[in-house]
């Protein structure tokens, strides 16, 4: 007669799977899935133009406002303020009609300002816009 002991049951391979971890995995991997799902199909589809590398405009029709990290324009190099830029493009505008503007803004300067700064161009005359960025 040979009767098994609790001793070499345990040097048996165990035979079955535990699939309760895995039951568990993929319950949460669901749920995951059921909350991120809606929220990826609500995002709004925007066709942005492809552009290429396109040669600068001409120094002669050509103006520039920088706007520095602490909100202060130039243009052309020279210090200005806001109230004042209108003025001073409708004349560079009356002096030569061909006139494009480029905006250098720093990356710490919020987006109202350099708004602000287009706005104001536009409202003097200026149709032609350009920005100055890196490559």
């Amino acid at each position: 007669m040979s009767f098994k002991t609790d001793s070499s049951s345990d040097r048996e391979a165990m035979s079955e799977i535990n699939v309760t971890p895995l039951v568990d995995v993929m319950l949460v991997l669901l749920v995951v899935f059921i909350v991120t799902a809606p929220l990826l199909t609500q995002a709004v589809h925007v066709d942005l133009p492809k552009t290429e590398k396109t040669d600068p405009a001409p120094d002669k029709h050509l103006a520039t406002i920088s706007i520095d990290a602490q909100g202060n324009l130039t243009v052309n190099e020279k210090p200005q303020v806001l109230a004042a830029l209108e003025q001073q493009l409708r004349d560079l505008h009356s002096a030569d009609a061909e006139l494009t503007v480029q905006f250098q803004a720093d990356t710490a300067v919020p987006y109202g300002k350099v708004a602000e700064a287009m706005a104001v161009a536009h409202k003097a005359g200026i149709n032609k816009l350009a920005f100055i960025t890196k490559e």
